[in-house]
């Protein structure tokens, strides 16, 4: 590189990775999503938009027919010359390199568009003027692979366009619009298309061939060095510019001997407001600080705490300079870290690092991310680096995230022990406690995540030894984003009962009408008699668990299992939740798992029994074939089964999944099972809670019938129940919602009982023993997360 007749050696690759190009690739996402949104319009709502473009170009149609035609004319004319004007403006600056990009632009996207099901269709432009011009004109105007070309050719020539003729020219391009409203007609559906795809394949060739955002200018950086009194010989790349900046080592003829220079470019301003926009919408407020206007006031801010860290005597560097260079660049210089890496040094040094800790927070200034790299040692004082998310009048919220990490950092590098003993000792057990609470990924930055490769466990060794050392129980998780897991958990269920609840829903005004003629004595009985299930449940799980929770709060936990388990699919939130219940009450992991798992066999054998003496005692004159499957359909099931062991069998993770996972927990269910006949009291226990619940929910169906006048027998309704909840267990919908129905509604039927009494009769069971826990459960579960028992 030859600047000002001095030649300087630059050494290293200066051009930012391709999947660190944020602005680029910004602009094809964008892209996409427009092509996605045009094309939905197009084939879902395309007639109301056809109503909303008439009933617009009512309004501002306000030119005669000869305006309109005039008007017409003047933009056709325009939108010809267009390709033809970005190629002179292009030729004009000398972006010779950009004619290639161009052509590749505007062949790519005609050829996209030309595309049919027999292959490609060639433009029908003629260009012959006939006598009436706005004809010749329309053929280009209206084509939406015209527009195509148009807009792809823009998007890629606009980097290295001026500012002033860029803007023109595509305001000419998207006046489309607009001129189709004022002269009374519809826009075509298919020019929007083709803006959009033509958009999209520019913005993939910029993201391919780059833009000039990707020229460092190295020139001007020199330059502004030169008038600070540091003359460049030489350049070296530290670090390439990705999510951060181009690091480069300077060498300079005078006693700094080497400058850093970090160059921010217009990728870095893209990624630095997306990660400032994530960090505002999921961290609290108290977490983040304000939010910067500008990549310039951001590098300002960086050299500005620099100074301030520097006046309290913990600065490893001094800012040299700050400066906006062309093309979007910001340059903050600033000398060589001095000291030695806590890294390379002995565990002696802790003590220090945390009283330079301790001193820079009594200055109100937060570091906001304590890599090891960054804190240093010079002659037994402690200085610190890289300030890029410190802040100056910190709240306590950020004072304790920085204990936090240098817990994680200390702990990393001179292990658990001495880490949290020398914190302990320098800012007292109370302050390290309360910091502790911020153990987790959300509060420990991603640099920090990056530097340390085993940061999970050092989190984790942290953590655990701060507890040991205060004497504490559990160390409650500070929460730091603006929603937490379990909200977010809480939310994903509620939608998706409101999703499996819509089919309920639209059937309510009639099952209001019919419910006029129900006997409400019966349908008291039926939810009286399905509060069984709750006391059967409970009771059978609490056997399991040897007795080792509260049967109460069991209970209470059984109504809050309803709304988890009718919210996902196979009812694997309730058992999840169970679990949860039994580890928060002092269970082991595995040990309550093999519980949830015992009252599961358990129930399975007793359902089977049940409906093995149910089937008999309903006698040679019941038919049940209507439930007995296809002796196709019964292979097929077979042949599935016999594939499932196969593959479990031969697929080696399978297998090693299997043994770790699966077989320790069978075989904890089987020592149950062997445990629960020495046992017969709890086994009693058990199985009589396994079949309050298949009875319950037998007892709540049968009342339901009678509600409506129907004459079928508890045995008939119980086999119903059994055989279609079975069936139905099988859906993969939250609930078995719809599944559940169907099955009950077409067994019912199955033994003669009429269409119009089973319906009712199965929606007002729904309703008992469904829908009414469910909005019961919601509260239930949040008042079990209040008192966390869950």
């Amino acid at each position: 590189m030859r600047v000002d007749g001095r030649e300087i050696p630059v050494t290293g690759n200066l051009l930012q990775p391709l999947i660190r190009r944020t602005s680029d690739i910004v602009r094809v996402v964008l892209a996409a999503l427009w092509v996605a949104v045009v094309i939905a319009a197009s084939l879902i709502t395309r007639p109301e938009w056809l109503a909303l473009e008439r009933s617009v170009s009512n309004i501002v149609g306000f030119l005669n027919p000869d305006q309109s035609n005039l008007v017409y004319l003047v933009y056709g004319t325009a939108i010809l010359a267009l390709p033809f004007a970005i190629l002179i403006e292009l030729i004009i600056t000398r972006q010779w390199k950009l004619l290639a990009g161009y052509a590749a632009a505007g062949v790519g996207a005609l050829l996209l568009l030309s595309i049919t099901g027999t292959g490609l269709s060639a433009p029908k432009w003629h260009l012959q003027v006939p006598d009436r011009l706005d004809t010749f004109l329309s053929q280009f105007l209206d084509d939406p692979r015209w527009i195509a070309m148009l807009a792809a050719m823009l998007t890629v020539s606009s980097p290295w366009l001026p500012t002033r003729p860029r803007r023109w020219l595509w305001v000419l391009l998207l006046a489309f619009a607009p001129i189709h409203l004022v002269v009374s007609t519809v826009v075509p559906a298919r020019a929007m298309f083709g803006l959009a795809v033509g958009w999209l394949v520019g913005a993939v060739i910029v993201l391919a061939v780059g833009t000039p955002a990707l020229e460092v200018p190295l020139e001007a950086a020199v330059r502004v060095l030169a008038k600070r009194g540091h003359t460049v010989t030489g350049f070296t790349v530290v670090h390439p510019a990705g999510r951060g900046p181009l690091v480069l080592a300077a060498a300079i003829a005078g006693p700094e001997r080497e400058l850093i220079i970090e160059l921010y470019g217009k990728n870095q301003r893209s990624f630095g407001a997306l990660r400032q926009l994530w960090r505002w919408l999921t961290f609290r407020t108290s977490e983040t600080a304000a939010l910067h206007g500008s990549m310039h006031r951001v590098v300002e801010h960086r050299a500005l705490m620099a100074i301030a860290v520097g006046d309290l005597g913990l600065a490893s560097c001094t800012p040299v300079g700050v400066a906006a260079l062309s093309r979007g660049w910001v340059l903050f210089a600033h000398t060589k870290p001095r000291g030695t890496s806590i890294t390379e040094l002995p565990s002696d040094v802790l003590p220090e690092v945390w009283r330079a800790v301790d001193a820079l927070h009594r200055g109100q200034i937060a570091h906001g991310d304590l890599r090891p790299t960054d804190i240093r040692i010079e002659n037994g004082a402690t200085i610190f680096s890289g300030f890029g998310s410190a802040e100056f009048g910190a709240s306590e919220a950020q004072l304790q995230s920085d204990i936090a990490q240098l817990l994680v950092s200390t702990t990393a590098v001179f292990g658990k022990e001495s880490a949290v003993r020398a914190a302990i000792d320098v800012l007292g057990e109370q302050r390290v406690l309360t910091a502790a609470s911020r153990l987790t990924k959300s509060a420990i930055p991603t640099g920090i995540r990056k530097a340390i490769p085993e940061w999970k466990a050092a989190l984790a060794s942290a953590r655990e030894e701060v507890r040991k050392q205060t004497g504490q129980d559990r160390i409650e998780a500070e929460q730091i984003t603006r929603f937490s897991r379990n909200q977010i958990i809480q939310l994903v269920l509620l939608i998706g009962l409101v999703y499996v609840a819509y089919p309920f829903i639209s059937a309510v005004p009639t099952f209001f009408t019919q419910l006029k003629t129900a006997n409400w004595w019966w349908a008291v009985l039926g939810l009286a008699v399905s509060a069984l299930t709750y006391v059967g449940a409970a009771a059978a799980l609490w056997a399991c668990a040897s007795r080792a929770v509260s049967f109460r709060n069991l209970l209470i936990m059984q109504i809050a299992n309803t709304f988890a388990a009718t919210t996902t699919p196979a009812r694997v939130g309730g058992l999840a939740l169970s679990v949860r219940f039994l580890q928060k009450g002092g269970i082991g992991a595995v040990r309550a798992t093999a519980a949830v798992a015992l009252q599961q066999a358990v129930q399975v054998i007793t359902h089977i029994s049940l409906l093995v003496v149910f089937s008999i005692a309903a006698g040679t004159s019941t038919d049940l074939s209507h439930f007995v499957p296809d002796a196709t359909v019964l292979y097929l099931l077979a042949g599935v089964g016999v594939g499932i062991v196969g593959t479990f069998m031969f697929v080696p993770k399978l297998r090693r999944w299997l043994n770790t996972s699966v077989r320790p927990q069978l075989q904890e269910v089987l020592a149950e099972l062997v445990d629960l006949a020495r046992d017969p009291k709890r086994f009693s226990v058990i199985i009589l809670g396994c079949a309050a619940i298949t009875l319950g929910l037998a007892g709540a169906l049968w009342a339901s019938v009678a509600a409506f006048g129907g004459g079928t027998t508890f045995i008939t309704v119980t086999i119903v129940t059994m055989i279609g909840g079975t069936l139905a267990s099988a859906a993969p919908t939250p609930g078995g919602v719809g599944a559940v129905e169907a099955a009950l509604i077409g067994g019912l039927a199955a033994f003669g009982l009429a269409a119009g009494v089973a319906v009712p009769s199965v929606l007002l069971y729904r309703v008992l023993t469904c829908w009414l826990p469910v909005f019961c459960g919601w509260p239930t579960m949040r008042w079990l997360a209040a008192k966390d028992l869950i």
